[in-house]
């Protein structure tokens, strides 16, 4: 992990980044070829930091033939495995290498704290395609028991052309999350970031491209869902799309394999995420800070992050309490200040998206424990509503900013079935000093991910994916993220 650098220093190499804006198609840099481009801008001051191409149907079919043909060719996926974890393996070091450049694009981008992109963000990113180059070499096929007979083996091949589709709140990782297994497992890709942050992703395929991933294996398209998006999602030359972003638009993933070629659709979606915390925590004051960072990191703009906090009522007001001692910590302002551990909402479409929860909470004359507002440009106060009942907009829908509601309950059934009162299913923390009573929370909480006694997601050994709403046909991350790009092959030798 790259030290910290001072407010001045993390100014300085903002000040002097040479920014890609071109799509990265066949190893090369280039522009659309309509020639329009679309802003990035800085949220937390508003100023534009480029001007992006603008890729439609047009640039993605290019930048699919250019996947196809070198699929085809098997420039990367025939290589021997050793050969393409050698190549990955050098990708993560020019990552490391540029970590510091990498966390400044990144808070630039997206309005993160610096010091989580330098702290999280950057060495996952590292961390994830390590792990999956070092997996390349370790998965081994099969044979089937068929007697003597017959010889047969059960392999895996590259599923082939891979659209990867990321959200906004966490570019560098959740492209880390995708192209890991897809690069790994010998597929060509074509990625589309999110309109908000598409900076970190461009400078990533130009990385890879220097550690040896050859033309045409690695595209970067930029561009909105409704043009490069969907033109992703209906492309005949596609094998599958791995999305992360909201139900509604992974829904629509769906119909566009559909209507296509029935390509295989991986989807991580949305999530209202519980925390159970009973009245026998041997700690409440660690209780605190794990709720604290659960729904505060990454401004609350995280689907696993912690969004419903049903308490307890006997230890209720010392746990929100021991909540607010902990948020005087959370100093909210200028990404670039690593002091700072909350920044600006990613855009002003969302920024009044999360407003608008605060209004709907004041006019429900909802309890305000904390924050409850804004501040000057696109930053909003971590805020905790109590209160909250399940008929609430606060209990049900996905604000998807720096706002836990609160709800109580009086036994251990009760809890469990506000947990599960949703339509999603990601992620759930239960916190109790019993081991009768966390077996029973984690069997029973209907989610693909459930943190005892923490707040986390595991680390790159374990899947991550919801139940229900929450996701559909496969996980981010470990072994099962790479086999879902792959196909499985059965291949019978008559022997007799």
């Amino acid at each position: 992990m790259a030290e910290l650098l001072s407010k001045a220093q993390y100014a300085d190499i903002a000040a002097r980044l040479e920014l890609r804006t071109q799509a990265f198609i066949d190893g090369e840099f280039r522009d659309a070829l309509s020639g329009e481009t679309f802003a990035t801008t800085n949220p937390a001051t508003g100023d534009k930091l480029a001007d992006i191409a603008l890729c439609d149907n047009r640039d993605i079919d290019v930048a699919v033939a250019a996947a196809k043909h070198a699929f085809e060719d098997g420039r990367w996926h025939e290589r021997s495995p050793g050969e393409r974890k050698s190549v990955l393996l050098r990708f993560a070091q020019l990552l490391e290498d540029n970590a510091h450049e990498l966390a400044v694009l990144e808070a630039l981008d997206s309005g993160k704290p610096v010091s989580e992109c330098q702290n999280v963000d950057v060495p996952e990113t590292i961390h994830t395609i390590r792990w999956h180059a070092e997996l390349i070499d370790k998965v081994y096929d099969s044979t089937a028991p068929t007697g003597h007979g017959a010889v047969t083996m059960v392999v895996r091949e590259a599923i082939g052309v891979v659209g990867l589709v990321l959200p906004w709140n966490f570019p560098l990782l959740m492209l880390a999350w995708k192209i890991g297994p897809s690069l790994a497992a010998g597929c060509s890709i074509v990625v589309k970031p999110a309109e908000e942050t598409t900076l970190t992703a461009l400078r990533v395929a130009e990385l890879a491209h220097q550690a040896g991933v050859p033309a045409g294996v690695f595209n970067v398209t930029p561009g909105n869902g409704r043009d490069a998006g969907q033109a992703i999602g209906r492309h005949m030359d596609v094998s599958m799309i791995s999305f992360t972003g909201s139900t509604a638009t992974g829904r629509l993933f769906l119909k566009y394999s559909s209507e296509s070629n029935l390509k295989r659709v991986v989807l991580e979606l949305g999530g209202k995420n519980p925390a159970v915390v009973r009245n026998d925590c041997e700690d409440l004051d660690e209780v605190a800070q794990f709720v604290t960072a659960g729904a505060f990191w990454n401004m609350g703009e995280n689907c696993s992050a912690t969004s419903r906090l049903i308490v307890h009522k006997d230890v209720k007001d010392e746990l929100l309490g021991l909540i607010g001692k902990h948020l005087k910590d959370w100093k909210l302002g200028d990404p670039l200040d690593p002091d700072n551990r909350l920044g600006a909402m990613v855009s002003k479409t969302h920024f009044d998206k999360v407003r608008s929860y605060l209004d709907h909470a004041a006019e429900q004359k909802l309890s305000v424990v904390q924050g409850g507002g804004t501040e000057q440009g696109m930053f909003v106060q971590p805020t905790i509503f109590d209160g909250v009942t399940r008929a609430s907009r606060l209990f049900t829908e996905e604000i998807f900013g720096p706002v836990l509601s609160v709800t109580t309950f009086s036994t251990l059934d009760e809890a469990i079935e506000l947990a599960n009162d949703t339509v999603y299913g990601l992620a759930a923390s239960a916190y109790t000093g019993s081991l009768r009573n966390a077996l029973r929370l984690s069997r029973e909480i209907r989610a693909g991910i459930v943190t005892v006694n923490c707040f986390g997601e595991g680390d790159a050994s374990t899947p991550f994916g919801g139940y229900n709403q929450s996701g559909f046909g496969g996980r981010d991350k470990s072994i099962w993220a790479h086999d879902q790009y792959t196909e499985l092959k059965t291949i019978w030798i008559n022997a007799s």
